[in-house]
């Protein structure tokens, strides 16, 4: 089959991967606006079930992730009274740039044409679909989606509450997530290592994601802060867990407030969605790009079979909706999600 990608994201170039081992004789182009070295993150956290889902699939670019990632088994609840630490649950943290270089690698050695720079515009769109399938993966704020959004009929629902994705040198010992709170009101930072202390990624070892209510975030100012005040003013907010390491920016620094994002439709015709363009999990139940890899090898497997293009979408989609529907759900249940906080 002719196939083309848009979006350059773990999505993308996990498919990419999987249908080339099916069948060489693809041709597989992915088209991404981006550099092969930019990434607007600091690092990914995997679970050990995924890592077993990742070996079954791919083992050679499995063992290259196995060998740049960090390994703990603690998720640490810490509470300005008590921090609890519950062990027992295997995860890992890779760096999100080194993630993406070991797929990239693995695409470029399995022959898929991988166009970085490509800053493709919704009126080529037309022109890229003339293939056997076209695949959307461009990101929760998809341009492909978009244009194309009378067949999907995408629902967006923005969270109410900020949060910025931040790094910093101190090295945590899990999956942790703090509640702290000041005269502004209550911040919650959700924190893991991904990058061994002897190889640090802008001198970072662990993502810092800071989450606060709407009028927190007004009360503090930081609506008015610049970058280098707002990791400032954050380290203090956590200068306990911290231990008096900095926060720092990645590229740029920008609060957000969380897509939900959901489509009636999944597929119409050649076209698919994959990843956050279909689909989205709050970062606090820390499944993106787990969901994004699972949605890559259930459409590469719906493709078993000699299945034509529309059975194949029609069973990719059968058997994921009800697996990412739930993961949405319990999304949606996490009380801080909800405006509530643990106290």
């Amino acid at each position: 089959m002719k196939i083309n990608i848009l979006g350059g994201g773990p999505a993308s170039l996990y498919f990419a991967i999987l249908m080339m081992k099916r069948d060489p004789a693809h041709v597989i182009t992915v088209f991404e606006r981006d550099g092969p070295e930019d990434t607007f993150g600091w690092g990914i956290v995997f679970s050990g079930r995924t890592f077993q889902f990742l070996e079954e699939n791919d083992a050679l670019s499995h063992a290259r992730i196995v060998a740049c990632s960090q390994t703990w088994e603690d998720v640490i609840i810490g509470h300005p009274l008590e921090t609890i630490a519950i062990g027992g649950n295997l995860f890992s943290g890779i760096a999100r740039l080194t993630f993406l270089n070991i797929l990239q690698q693995r695409c470029l050695e399995l022959g898929v044409d991988l166009r970085y720079h490509a800053n493709i515009g919704a009126e080529q769109l037309p022109a890229l679909r003339e293939c056997d399938l076209f695949v959307g993966a461009d990101g929760s704020n998809s341009m492909f989606r978009k244009y194309y959004e009378d067949l999907f009929l995408p629902t967006i629902d923005l969270r109410q509450n900020k949060f910025v994705w931040l790094g910093t040198p101190q090295s945590f010992d899990g999956l942790a997530m703090y509640f702290r709170e000041n005269a502004a009101g209550v911040f919650i930072a959700h924190a893991y290592r991904f990058v061994a202390a002897d190889k640090p990624l802008n001198g970072a070892c662990s993502t810092f994601v800071v989450e606060c209510a709407p009028e927190t975030w007004l009360r503090a100012g930081l609506d008015k802060m610049g970058e280098a005040d707002t990791c400032a003013y954050l380290a203090g907010v956590f200068a306990e867990p911290l231990q008096g390491h900095a926060l720092l920016a990645n590229k740029f620094l920008r609060w957000l407030n969380f897509p939900i994002v959901k489509n009636k439709r999944w597929h119409h015709g050649n076209l698919v969605l994959l990843g956050d363009a279909l689909h989205t999990a709050h970062f606090s139940i820390g499944s993106g790009t787990k969901l994004a890899l699972e949605d890559a090898a259930a459409l590469a497997d719906a493709f078993s079979g000699q299945r034509s293009v529309p059975a194949a979408l029609s069973e990719f989609e059968r058997k994921r909706k009800r697996w990412v529907d739930e993961f949405q759900d319990a999304a949606l249940r996490s009380p801080y999600l909800a405006g509530k906080c643990w106290w």
